[in-house]
């Protein structure tokens, strides 16, 4: 079973970044599709951004030309780089993987979800 454990949250100000962590448990890791979604409160969970394993991303609209997905195989773990903040970027943050870019899409994910990572923008 795959383990997630997402970090790198925290609260900052509007315009700030935040560069968040996701470390994935076993060895799937560098063959999976990866993605980033995030949970507003009182929100369904939505989609952020994918990257496949050869580095290939896609990304939401509200968030595009803001945030960059990219991994590091050898350490297990997707990262997402978050720039320009706005309040409404504020939520829980999660990770999760699939063997192929229509599994992701379709949530067939490998593991269960982790914590997350809290993000919080406010002035």
């Amino acid at each position: 079973q795959v383990q997630l454990v997402e970090s790198g949250g925290g609260a900052v100000q509007p315009g700030g970044s935040l560069r968040l962590s996701c470390t994935a448990s076993g060895d799937i890791f560098s063959r999976s599709v990866m993605g980033w979604y995030r949970q507003a409160p009182d929100k369904q969970r939505e989609w952020v951004a994918s990257i496949s394993s050869f580095g290939n991303t896609d990304y939401g609209g509200s968030v595009k030309g803001r945030f960059t997905i990219s991994r590091d195989n050898a350490k297990n773990t997707v990262y997402l780089q978050m720039n320009s903040l706005q309040p409404e970027d504020t939520g829980v943050y999660y990770c999760n993987g699939a063997s192929t870019w229509g599994e992701l899409v379709r949530s067939t994910f490998f593991a269960s979800w982790g914590q997350g990572t809290q993000v919080t923008v406010s002035s």
